[in-house]
């Protein structure tokens, strides 16, 4: 793998890395399969495409994390309010989010930034080559920390407690159906500004791009979790980060080690399987492990 295929894994990496950290919230946080992801990455990149293409790249990303909110407020009302499973809400607001990014775009299924100028065109080449990479970082620390801040806050203990234990909250004075619509409406404008920033990187918003985006995040959230373990929130968005661009190296290396595009969807379920599967092989060795040594002695 070459140096510049190492970077731009790392760069998209650190892009996707948003996605698992929206995953963090949503899905261990609050304990809710949230399936929007797919149709709010796709908002992110629609939104910030129009606003890119008039002239407000900057804008487009804030744009981008409204428009995310809004996707979770309605997943979150289908859940609290209409008693819509969360797995089927989740589904129905990504699938209406698939028409409304058309429609977003002036009715079309991409909107190309290749004449406009992006985020990473407005700002000097400071470090060369590595510019890119330097304002991508930033972006995602910034919004780690400030993840990590609202986790120790009242609300977001409360919304970390609504995860735990709904019926505790309940009986806490604490209603769960609003902390649930702020956790989603978090998640979601994370996950549209995480679709911004691949919008303004590809220097194209497509209709299509969010697809497969929560197998993504899920894999990048687990590998994370692997490595650094989710015994603190500060492990848990850091695993998150990690994760993402150590799923974006190993589709990198698959892709030199020639194995051609079409298998890549392989590739990425193998990886999530491995992903999701090692925690339970690992209880199965562990235990092995006993078992051998209980019966040397």
């Amino acid at each position: 793998m070459t140096m510049i295929a190492l970077r731009g894994a790392i760069e998209i990496g650190l892009i996707y890395g948003l996605v698992a950290l929206a995953l963090y919230i949503s899905y261990r946080t609050l304990d809710i399969a949230d399936l929007t992801v797919d149709g709010t990455f796709a908002l992110g990149a629609a939104t910030t495409a129009v606003c890119t293409v008039a002239g407000h790249p900057v804008l487009g990303l804030f744009a981008a994390m409204g428009a995310g909110v809004l996707a979770g407020f309605v997943t979150a009302i289908l859940q609290t309010k209409l008693k819509v499973q969360s797995i089927l809400a989740g589904i129905i607001t990504m699938t209406a989010l698939y028409s409304i990014n058309i429609i977003v775009m002036g009715n079309r299924s991409n909107l190309p930034m290749a004449k406009n100028d992006t985020l990473f065109t407005l700002i000097p080449e400071f470090a060369g080559d590595y510019t890119r990479l330097i304002v991508i970082a930033a972006v995602i620390a910034l919004v780690c920390v400030i993840t990590v801040l609202f986790f120790r806050t009242p609300l977001g203990l409360s919304v970390r407690a609504t995860g735990d234990n709904r019926d505790m909250v309940s009986a806490s004075s604490i209603n769960p159906a609003f902390t649930t619509t702020v956790g989603l409406c978090a998640a979601n404008a994370v996950v549209g500004l995480a679709g911004a920033l691949f919008a303004q990187y590809q220097k194209v918003g497509d209709s299509t791009s969010g697809t497969g985006t929560v197998v993504i995040g899920l894999a990048s959230l687990i590998i994370g979790e692997v490595l650094l373990g989710r015994r603190s929130v500060v492990r848990g968005v850091i695993g998150a980060i990690v994760g993402a661009i150590i799923y974006r190296i190993i589709i990198a290396a698959a892709l030199s080690a020639s194995i051609s595009a079409s298998n890549l969807k392989l590739v990425s379920a193998i990886i999530v399987a491995v992903a999701i599967s090692y925690p339970a092989i690992k209880e199965q060795l562990d235990l092995h492990k006993m078992r051998k040594a209980a019966k040397v002695k």
